[in-house]
């Protein structure tokens, strides 16, 4: 299975909503290896990591994970950050994190063995409490 990795900096900051979405196809699911958060803005922060009750519909701009090795394929794994309608919040969360109102505060998440995303499923962040501008990052395997 090849790896894979992307960042994108987020635009949503409004508490109870998604500020990011990986999004896997019909075709092919992955498996999410490890998430990063950093604090752009100096706003504190409640995060959590979980699998929405629906996915986003319409994400506008969807960006492919690209390649850590250049001999493999182009990934079928997209993110994003906005939506026509966007995911809902998960029932439950695989992590949780509070930050300080710290430019540069986050978090590391791994899952040595991968947290697997269905087929024309999601995984997504969302907001629990106010966020700041975020860079967000994944390594996923597909």
């Amino acid at each position: 299975m090849a790896i894979y990795s992307l960042s994108q900096r987020t635009v949503a900051t409004s508490a109870a909503s998604a500020n990011w979405e990986i999004r896997t196809t019909a075709t092919c699911r992955a498996q999410l290896l490890e998430v990063g958060l950093a604090q752009v803005t100096a706003v504190a922060a409640t995060l959590g990591l979980g699998r929405p009750q629906a996915i986003g519909v319409t994400p506008t701009s969807p960006v492919n994970f690209l390649q850590e090795d250049p001999g493999e394929p182009n990934a079928n794994t997209t993110a994003c950050v906005a939506w026509g309608t966007p995911p809902t919040v998960p029932l439950q969360f695989f992590r949780r994190i509070t930050c300080p109102a710290t430019i540069g505060a986050g978090v590391i998440w791994t899952f040595p063995r991968g947290l697997f995303i269905a087929v024309s499923a999601s995984m997504i962040i969302w907001i629990i409490a106010t966020a700041p501008v975020m860079d967000q990052w994944a390594v996923i395997s597909e």
